[in-house]
């Protein structure tokens, strides 16, 4: 096989590699945690601190002995501002509920970003390094309002709670009208350490992304982003000490973060049974966190000093200025499917020059073919030969079988880049381009979808816009000079657009249609490449 056929099957085989890579099996969902301790076992250090680790009952027993701690009836504190309603519980000064009044769900609603597990532990709940890990999520505080209801300016809601063994906890919230941040600061006396944990799900609004982006906990280490799922929890747990700037639960629009300000050691990540917690930890009596719940709109992001919740990928150096790009577009004709349009043919336009010169090329190369059979004739029982004589033949020929390859590879950056920006920027949740493509952050879904009968297309998205970019893709392919004589090869090549067709019939609609703009902008080139070498001009 010659090396330009090879290099277009390992081509085609990573491409299937890459997008295996991307859009992974759906992960089953996470088990519902079955009790609050396992999420919250006790550092060896901290116990032994309280009383030998082997006489130290375990979370389950202070869970069990609720006549340890007189428990009242808890209550709901409403927290209204012009961004968000929230509902905190004095049991455990936790989170109940957090709805964005300025994001809607699929029923029109506020986007809700509390998605947990009832047995999970609540959004911010403390958890003690000793022998009573959950006693401080589990008792009913004080509270010093009844709700807070903001217009403008700040308010702060204060819970604590003490018992007679001498631990004092005390939480102090203050809120902002003009912002989804909130001011928190946590006393805890009586207890040598603490964690100040997410909470199951807080930050997440749908886990139904899951398997094309990152759903879960998060940080910011230093300028290392990790992120965790559950596969990479081996050990059941890690620990972060080093320039920690902020832990987080995220989905794909939506986020929930808890920057520490002071007082803070480290952060923590563990393994409960299926399911992932995240939390920071002190030492100190008193701790101070910004907190942010809301979505991963960038300049909000940045406001707080948390713009790197918004994960660009590997190439977000060219991420960035797309990102920029495609808003100013937007911005100056205020349609993002015509920004897609306008930034597809524009980011194409620095490799004209170079994909002319590597059509030209395949033609050429297109037009050795006969020769190129004739040598594998001649020599098929010596192949070193037959190398050689090839690429004299190309030499002879003034072809660079490498030209054609070399514009794919240096737009494969590019396109990685803008297909991270189009798939995570929630600038383009439920914004419309035209007809009946209402959110570009959807896929199509004009013929509704596919039955669930049907193997492997069970369901899938079923709309025009694949099929668009199924046939430009076909239309390029069938303008595109074949360089090669072996026929498994070309084969191979003729069913990729149906396979891509296919692959593409669940990604969003502004992904799809920047690909099948893609795809005319290739056709057109590839139509003005053959008339040349196909004129009279070309062929003197």
């Amino acid at each position: 096989m010659e090396k330009r056929a090879l290099i277009a099957v390992v081509l085609s085989v990573a491409i299937l590699i890459i997008w295996q890579w991307m859009f992974p099996a759906p992960q089953p969902a996470p088990e519902a945690v079955k009790s609050v301790h396992q999420s919250a076992q006790p550092d060896t250090a901290a116990s032994s601190a309280a009383s030998a680790p082997a006489a130290a009952p375990t979370p389950a027993a202070s869970l069990n002995t609720a006549a340890a701690t007189p428990e009242a009836q808890a209550r709901e504190i409403a927290i209204e501002t012009p961004l968000y309603r929230a509902v905190f519980s004095t049991r455990g000064a936790t989170i109940t509920s957090f709805a964005l009044i300025e994001h809607k769900d699929g029923k029109g609603q506020p986007v809700g970003i509390v998605h947990a597990s009832p047995d999970a532990l609540p959004p911010l709940s403390i958890v003690l390094n000793d022998s009573r890990a959950d006693l401080p999520a589990r008792v009913v505080y004080e509270a010093d309002r009844e709700s807070v209801s903001l217009k403008s300016g700040s308010q702060t809601l204060v819970m604590s709670f003490a018992d007679p063994s001498g631990l004092q906890v005390r939480k102090a919230f203050t809120f902002h009208a003009d912002s989804y941040g909130i001011d928190l600061a946590v006393s805890v006396n009586g207890a040598p350490s603490y964690q100040l944990a997410m909470g199951g799900g807080f930050g997440i609004h749908s886990i139904a992304d899951a398997d094309a982006v990152h759903v879960g906990p998060s940080l910011l280490a230093g300028t290392e982003r990790k992120s965790f799922v559950l596969k990479d929890l081996k050990e059941g747990e890690v620990e972060i000490s080093q320039n920690l700037r902020w832990i987080a639960q995220e989905d794909k629009y939506f986020a929930a973060a808890l920057k520490p300000v002071a007082g803070v050691s480290s952060a923590r990540v563990w393994k409960s049974r299926e399911h992932l917690e995240i939390s920071c930890k002190s030492s100190s009596a008193e701790s101070r966190y910004r907190l942010y719940a809301g979505p991963k709109q960038y300049e909000i992001l940045k406001k707080e000093d948390l713009q790197d919740i918004v994960d660009f990928g590997f190439w977000s150096f060219i991420a960035h200025p797309l990102f920029w790009f495609l808003k100013a577009l937007n911005g100056a004709v205020g349609n993002y499917g015509v920004a897609i349009i306008l930034i597809s043919v524009i980011t194409r336009v620095p490799f004209i020059p170079l994909m002319n010169k590597s059509q030209s090329s395949m033609k050429k190369m297109q037009e050795l073919n006969p020769k190129m059979q004739e040598l594998r004739e001649k020599f098929k029982k010596d192949p070193q030969r037959m190398q050689a004589e090839t690429m004299k033949l190309y030499k002879d020929a003034g072809v660079n079988p490498m030209s054609g390859c070399l514009p794919m590879l240096l737009q494969i950056p590019v396109f990685f880049a803008l297909y991270k920006v189009l798939l995570v920027s929630i600038e383009l949740r439920h914004a419309p381009f035209a007809g009946w493509i209402t959110d570009l952050s959807a896929p199509d879904t004009l013929f509704g979808h596919f039955p669930d009968a049907i193997p492997l297309l069970g369901g899938a998205a079923l709309g025009i816009l694949p099929f668009l970019m199924g046939i430009t893709m076909f239309i390029q392919q069938t303008l595109t000079p074949n360089t090669s004589a072996d026929p498994a090869q070309a084969k191979m090549m003729k069913y990729l657009p149906v396979v891509f067709t296919f692959m593409f019939f669940n990604l969003s609609s502004g992904l799809v249609l920047y690909w099948t703009i893609g795809n005319v902008m290739g056709i057109l080139q590839q139509l003005y490449t053959n008339s040349k070498t196909s004129s009279p001009a070309a062929a003197a």
